[in-house]
C-alpha cells in the first residue's frame, strides 16, 4: 500500500487540490483560480503519463483559461467595488444635506439596496443562466471538438480510450468557459463529464484520478443545488 501511495503521489496530490478548487467553485471564492493553475499543471504530468493526451491538452487550456477566468472575475469585482464606493458617497451626501436640514435619515430601501449591492460585487459576476443562442453555440463547440479530437487521437496517439477521452475533454473545455461567465447550466455539462469520467478512469486503473471525479459529481450537483439558490434568492431581493 505504501508503495502505490509513493507511486501515485502526484497523481493524490492533483486530486485533493482538485477537490478543494471545485469547493471554492461552488463557494464563488475568487482562489479557485489559482488553485486550479496548480492543478492543472500536476495533471498535465499525470495524464502524459497515463496516455490522456487529450486530457493533457486540456489541462493546458484550463491553465489558460484559469488566467482569464481570475481577471474576468476580478474586473468585475472592481467594478462592482466603485460602483458602490459612488453609491456610498452618493448616500454619504444625502444623509449630510438631510442631517442640515434636520430632516429623516434615508429610507431603508436605499440602505439595502447599498448592502446588497455591496454583497454582489464581493462574489464578482452573478449567476445567471443560458440563453438559446449561446447553448446552441456550446453545443456545436462540444460537438465538433469532439469528432475532431476523437479522430486525431485514434489515428495519431496510443490513447487507450480515444473517443471517451475526446468526449470528457470536449465537455471539459465548454463547461469551463461557461464558469468564467458564471452560467448555471455549466454544473448540468460537468455533472454528465464527471460520470463519463469515472468510469473510463476506473476502467484503466487511475484510481485516484476516478475518486476526484466522483467527487466532482457529488460537488457538482452541491454546486447547482447552491448556485440555483443563490440566484432565486437573488430575483427575490430585485423583486421586493
Amino acid at each position: 500500500m505504501q508503495e502505490w501511495v509513493t507511486d501515485h503521489g502526484i497523481e493524490i496530490f492533483g486530486a485533493l487540490t482538485g477537490v478543494l478548487y471545485v469547493f471554492l467553485e461552488i463557494r464563488q471564492n475568487i482562489l479557485l483560480w489559482p488553485l486550479g493553475i496548480v492543478t492543472s499543471a500536476v495533471y498535465i504530468y499525470v495524464f502524459r503519463e497515463n496516455g490522456f493526451y487529450a486530457g493533457m491538452v486540456l489541462q493546458v487550456y484550463y491553465l489558460a483559461i484559469s488566467v482569464y477566468g481570475w481577471r474576468a472575475w476580478s474586473m468585475e469585482r472592481g467594478a462592482g467595488g466603485k460602483e458602490q464606493g459612488a453609491r456610498s458617497k452618493e448616500q454619504g451626501a444625502r444623509s449630510k444635506e438631510q442631517g442640515a436640514w434636520g430632516s429623516d435619515p434615508p429610507a431603508g430601501g436605499e440602505q439595502t439596496d447599498s448592502v446588497v449591492a455591496g454583497n454582489e460585487q464581493g462574489k464578482g459576476l452573478t449567476v445567471r443562466t443560458i440563453d438559446l443562442k449561446t447553448g446552441t453555440v456550446c453545443a456545436v463547440v462540444s460537438l465538433v471538438l469532439w469528432v475532431g479530437l476523437w479522430y486525431v487521437l485514434d489515428r495519431w496517439t496510443d490513447s487507450p480510450v480515444p473517443m471517451w477521452d475526446g468526449l470528457i475533454t470536449s465537455l471539459s473545455v465548454v463547461a469551463t468557459w461557461m464558469l468564467t461567465r458564471k452560467l448555471l447550466e455549466q454544473w448540468y455539462v460537468w455533472i454528465i463529464a464527471n460520470v463519463i469520467a469515472t468510469v473510463v478512469y476506473l476502467a484503466v486503473g487511475m484510481y485516484p484520478t476516478a475518486v476526484l471525479f466522483i467527487v466532482y459529481g457529488v460537488m457538482a450537483l452541491a454546486g447547482l443545488r447552491e448556485w440555483r439558490k443563490g440566484r432565486v434568492e437573488k430575483i427575490k431581493n430585485q423583486t421586493l
